[in-house]
């Protein structure tokens, strides 16, 4: 793999093992600044090894990390500062306020106290900014984790499982805040269960298994590798014989004729055909989402096997 200039990690050959458990199996990738990207896969797929190893907080086994330019697991990483990380399970000093928590970790990051003021309020905490946080719910806990993680505006940002506990409202503002940061430059990868959540917000996905980066890419690219069909369906109105357009159905429902085309030129052509037909009342077109090709990259990896 040449490992792309500009990027802000690149991940190049790297394994990891504990003993005898290999955790990471010969992983290559690089994640370009002014993205949101998903890392997917199931609970021992190797995500959460990944966003270590990113961190600095373990050493590979074999290969080569680099974040921001720099190895994050030598002595001298000056770059960790530039770095935002969200856990799975926060844990915070229950004896401190919201805002005591949040200027300790901005000391930590040596920047003023006073930026965290508006994060606790963006995060929805501006009410609750002086309570200790042993009071806090589950989800005003992860939202004080959000705001720490967002000290100081990061290059990157790493998300374990980041919505969990928000409310809709409250998950909407985190996502707008990521397309800010996203928009500003900072790479945002995000581990999480929630395949729907991240459709349409991932630029560019990561599906793990067992250790393996089995698929990597834009949606469109994983659509396109996958080569899953697209469902086109129709609103047909009168009777009479089928138009010869839809020659190729392969089924029917009770809304009407289904297509299934393997690409999109054949989905555009269909539909520029039944757009010319006056008896086509409405045209769906309902492609792989993500679960459909996470599910399909990971049984391609074990049939493999």
């Amino acid at each position: 793999m040449s490992v792309t200039m500009n990027a802000t990690v690149s991940i190049e050959s790297v394994d990891k093992s504990y003993g005898k458990l290999r955790a990471l199996r010969d992983v290559s990738f690089d994640l370009a600044p002014g993205r949101i990207c998903a890392l997917v896969g199931h609970n021992g797929a190797g995500k959460t090894t990944l966003i270590k190893l990113m961190l600095g907080l373990i050493r590979p086994s074999g290969g080569a990390i680099r974040v921001l330019g720099e190895d994050p697991a030598a002595g001298e990483f000056s770059a960790r500062r530039a770095l935002g990380y969200l856990p799975e399970n926060v844990a915070f000093n229950a004896a401190l306020t919201g805002r005591e928590t949040l200027n300790f970790y901005a000391r930590l990051k040596r920047i003023a106290p006073a930026s965290g003021r508006a994060l606790l309020d963006r995060v929805g905490l501006g009410d609750a900014a002086d309570r200790r946080v042993g009071t806090y719910s589950k989800g005003m806990r992860q939202r004080l984790g959000l705001a720490q993680a967002l000290l100081g505006r990061p290059r990157i940002l790493l998300l374990d499982e980041p919505t969990t506990g928000l409310d809709p409202a409250l998950r909407q503002t985190f996502y707008d805040i990521l397309h800010e940061l996203r928009d500003d430059g900072a790479m945002v990868l995000i581990s999480s269960h929630a395949l729907s959540e991240l459709e349409g917000r991932a630029e560019h996905v990561l599906i793990m298994n067992r250790g393996i980066l089995v698929a990597q890419g834009t949606l469109a690219e994983l659509r396109r590798l996958s080569e899953l069909p697209i469902r086109v369906s129709f609103d047909l109105v009168g009777d009479g014989e089928a138009p010869a357009w839809l020659a190729s159905a392969t089924a029917a429902d009770s809304d009407g004729p289904v297509v299934l085309v393997p690409d999109d030129d054949r989905k555009m052509a269909l539909i520029r055909a039944a757009a010319a037909d006056p008896r086509v009342r409405n045209i769906e077109v309902v492609t792989p989402t993500l679960d459909d090709l996470y599910a399909h990259f990971l049984r391609a990896r074990e049939a493999a096997e």
